[in-house]
Order: structure tokens, then C-alpha cells, then sequence
């Protein structure tokens, strides 16, 4: 669940990067020749401050989701919670990045990235420090959606980090920060109830500790709070354009109207629907194996299982889908494979728990295709740039109602039959935008028509 990660490195990127290499979350990353002769080079402590960073800010983007999914029921108990009110705090996390990811790239430009990384840091330090403690629902709904501006803010900018500080190494430091990222979400999923119990059962202290780990990556930033980052020369914007004409692309004087695309809506469409089901799996489905008798502790460790496989695939999945001129098979078989694990969750949720966990782990990976997708579906950099915030910010706005509408599915039907079936059926459509989605065409081509 990489978040906004694609829309913000798209837009740092120049547009004469017209062409998407291999690998998917890179789209449009100038290649270390391309990269400007004037952007100063950094000094050798800064650098290792950032790489220390980026690992540190990427390991605590999921958490503050993950660690609530492995308390959900004690949490609802300690608050009088209803189902339909932890529906809808399992749908904070989308309404949180559609809103205040937007605002990050206005914030980059008046403070510098670093900065608001660092201030995105200490929100999620105070968010999940508060949160435990506020005493009752609506200031634990305020204290989380605390935590999540400062998760959003930094999903968007830490790609724009990567390119700024290692221009000649986005592969490898964006490898670095999506395992990073893998890591803090299956790791906060499996040790949040292990580590409750070790500090007294209480599961506002379960939740608050961590905190520890947030604060721990304010600290690399503070030194680089007034950095603005490598400028490129004022010259960049007629290269481009030159470039642009050299390799045949129209230049793009004035913004698409991406809203004439139908592949535009349909990535939109496929990317909300995949958003629904990552956050449904994140905020329920530990809940859903403790109501079929898993012990709390192994469904926490389940879950951090469908959340690791995105560690191998997401490096996988983008390699496959940039040699396939139409990527709707693997959004096919991604789909059987969350159909399936949502059929074994409703037939026998305890019996083939693990085997469940594996197939929606798979599922999920819809995530990184989709990243892959955009930088496919755009043939100039500032296409890329469009598409990516219209596909991120419509489908964050799309996926919201999903979590809210499972939790009053199942308060009222006392079980998990319903909710389960509409995320089955859900992922049908998912399936056919999808299809739509990975067909070989641009977006400039619809959108000037």
C-alpha cells in the first residue's frame, strides 16, 4: 500500500522524459545521463542523513493503519464503538491521502521537501502518541487523522526526495524505500498484539509505542529543514521541449483534458476499486479471523503475511507488465486470486487461513500494476504528470465509502457473509476497468480528440 507515492514522482519529473523505463514506480525518472550539469552535489554526511531517512519516514508510513487493524476489536470495545463508526475510521486512511496528499507539493515548494517530511514525521509522532489517551471516539478519529496528514504528506514527497538527493539511483533507493515501506506494515501487523500483551494487555499502550518509531525519523531531518534540494538550470524547459519535438510528441503547451480519456477513467476506476480492497484488508481482516477463532496474535501475523508478498511482487509485477503491449492479463489473474481468497475467507475463514492470507496478498499487488500503468498509459512527462494525480486523487475518493459500508454490512448482519460477498463482487469491476486500463494506448491520443 504504497499510497500517492506515483502522482508526485511523475511531477518532479522534466518533461522530456517522455518515454517510461522498465520497472514500473520509476515512470518518467530521467536516466543518470539526462540528469542536468548544474545541480549541485550534495556533501557526504547529508547523503547518508537522507538514505538513514528515508528508511526510517518509509518504515513508519503503514503502522499507524496496521497496528489499529491488529486491535480493531479492543479498541471498539475500550470506545463504544459501532460497526458503522470503525467502518468509517478504516476509511480515514483514503480520505486523509485524497486531501492533504494534494497539498504536498504547494508545501514542497515554500518549505523544501525535507522539511515537510520532517513536520510530516513529527504529525505522526503526536497523532499516535494522542490517539490512545484523547478519551473517546471523535478525538481518536481527530488524533488518527492527524497521524495520516503526516503520512500523506510524506507518501508524495518521498519519491521527490529519492530524485533530488540520488539521481543516478532511483532504482535502487526507491527498491530500498518500497521494501522499507513492506516492511513497516507487515512488521506493525504481526508484533502489535505480542507486544500489548508484553507491556500489560492494555491496548492504548499497544497502539502509543509506536510512536517511539516515528519520533525516531524526525531525527535525521532536522539538519535538512532548509534544504530546497538540487535546482536544475532555468534552460531545462525549452530542452524539453526541443527533445519533445525530436522525439516526435506534440508539446505540451496547455494541460491535457485528462477527463476526456476513457483510459484515464478506467485507471482512475481500477485504482479505487484496488484502493477499497487494501484498506478493507488492512482495517477488517484480522477482525474477520478472530470472529472465525483465530487467536489474535496469529491473525495479526496473518496479516502482516498478505502484506509482505508485496515485498517480492511489487519488483516482479512492473518488470512483467512494461513487456506485455496489453497488461489486462495480470490484472485478470490478480483478480481470480482475490476472488479465491475471498471465497475461502466465506467457506472456511479458519481452516485455510494461511492459504487466504497468501491469495489476497497476491491481490493486493494491484497496487504496484497500477503505479505501472501510468507511466504506460502517457507518452510525454507532464502526461504522466496528469494522469497520475487524476488517476491517485479520484481513486482515493472512490475507495473511501468501501470500509464504512463492510463495517455497517456487519454490524448488521452480525456476521461476515455480506461483507464479504460485496468485496467479491467489488473486485469484478475491478476487474473489467482494469482490462480497459491495460490496453495500449495514451492518454494525449483520447484526451485531444
Amino acid at each position: 500500500m504504497m499510497g500517492p507515492m506515483a502522482s508526485e514522482e511523475t511531477r518532479a519529473v522534466p518533461t522530456r522524459t517522455a518515454t517510461p523505463p522498465a520497472g514500473g514506480g520509476t515512470a518518467g525518472v530521467p536516466r543518470p545521463q539526462e540528469t542536468e550539469p548544474g545541480a549541485h552535489r550534495p556533501r557526504a554526511w547529508a547523503t547518508r542523513l537522507v538514505v538513514v531517512g528515508i528508511v526510517l519516514s518509509a518504515l513508519n508510513l503503514r503502522p499507524a493503519i496496521t497496528s489499529l487493524g491488529a486491535l480493531l476489536e479492543e479498541v471498539r470495545d475500550g470506545l463504544g464503538m459501532s460497526g458503522g463508526v470503525a467502518g468509517l475510521l478504516t476509511s480515514v486512511p483514503p480520505l486523509c491521502f485524497a486531501v492533504f496528499g494534494v497539498a504536498a507539493p504547494r508545501l514542497a515548494r515554500r518549505f523544501g521537501p525535507a522539511a515537510v517530511v520532517c513536520a510530516g514525521m513529527a504529525a505522526i509522532t503526536a497523532g499516535l502518541l494522542v490517539r490512545p489517551y484523547v478519551g473517546g471516539t471523535a478525538g481518536f478519529l481527530a488524533a488518527s487523522a492527524l497521524a495520516l496528514m503526516g503520512i500523506a504528506v510524506s507518501n508524495v514527497l518521498m519519491p521527490v526526495i529519492v530524485k533530488r538527493w540520488f539521481p543516478d539511483k532511483v532504482g535502487s533507493m526507491t527498491g530500498l524505500y518500497s521494501m522499507a515501506l513492506a516492511l513497516g506494515t507487515s512488521v506493525a501487523a504481526a508484533v502489535t498484539v505480542p507486544l500489548t500483551d508484553a507491556l500489560g494487555g492494555g491496548w492504548r499502550d499497544g497502539l502509543a509505542v509506536w510512536a517511539a518509531l516515528a519520533a525516531a525519523a524526525v531525527l535525521p531531518w532536522l539538519p535538512l529543514v532548509r534544504d530546497r534540494g538540487p535546482r536544475a538550470p532555468e534552460r531545462e524547459h525549452g530542452t524539453a521541449r526541443e527533445t519533445e519535438r525530436e522525439r516526435g510528441a506534440a508539446p505540451q503547451h496547455a494541460p491535457l483534458r485528462i477527463t476526456r480519456s476513457r483510459t484515464a477513467w478506467a485507471l482512475a476506476a481500477f485504482f479505487g476499486l484496488q484502493a477499497t480492497a487494501a484498506y478493507v484488508t488492512m482495517g477488517w481482516m484480522p477482525q474477520i479471523f478472530r470472529d472465525a477463532g483465530v487467536p489474535a496474535g496469529t491473525a495479526g501475523v496473518l496479516l502482516a503475511v498478505t502484506m509482505v508478498m508485496g515485498v517480492p511482487l511489487a519488483f516482479v509485477i512492473p518488470r512483467v507488465a512494461t513487456r506485455l503491449p496489453h497488461q489486462g492479463p495480470i490484472v485478470l489473474v490478480l483478480g481470480v486470486c482475490g476472488l479465491a481468497g475471498y471465497a475461502g475467507l466465506y467457506l472456511a475463514p479458519a481452516g485455510g487461513a494461511w492459504a487466504w492470507a497468501l491469495l489476497l496478498g497476491v491481490s493486493n499487488c494491484a497496487f504496484p500494476l497500477a503505479l505501472t500503468m501510468v507511466g504506460m498509459r502517457a507518452r510525454s512527462g507532464m502526461g504522466v504528470a496528469q494522469l497520475s494525480a487524476f488517476a491517485q486523487s479520484t481513486g482515493y475518493l472512490i475507495s473511501i465509502p468501501g470500509p464504512l459500508l463492510v463495517g455497517v454490512l456487519y454490524q448488521r448482519s452480525g456476521g461476515w457473509g455480506l461483507p464479504i460477498a460485496l468485496m467479491a463482487a467489488l473486485t469484478v469491476p475491478q476487474m473489467a476497468v482494469g482490462f480497459l486500463a491495460g490496453r495500449d494506448r495514451t492518454v494525449e491520443d483520447e484526451a485531444t480528440r
